[in-house]
């Protein structure tokens, strides 16, 4: 879980340390490429392929990490 947390910090543009689940995505980088490098990195992590859809509604980092979870 460190690892998927460290590459969504460097997704987002932020440190790994402010990324707790209620952070709020449009406080970082969260943009298109983002969530094309989120379904990336989830898919590695979790071995879950989320949809750029549902992740664009997604409106914390809670909301991906439970998107992962569910696929999990």
């Amino acid at each position: 879980m460190d690892v998927f947390i460290e590459e969504m910090a460097e997704i987002l543009g932020v440190e790994p340390g402010v990324l707790a689940p209620d952070f709020k995505l449009a406080d970082g980088a969260w943009d298109s490429l983002a969530i094309v490098s989120t379904i990336a990195s989830v898919d590695e992590h979790f071995d879950v392929i989320v949809e750029a859809r549902a992740l664009g509604d997604c409106a914390t980092f809670g909301d991906i990490l439970a998107l992962a979870k569910q696929g999990a």
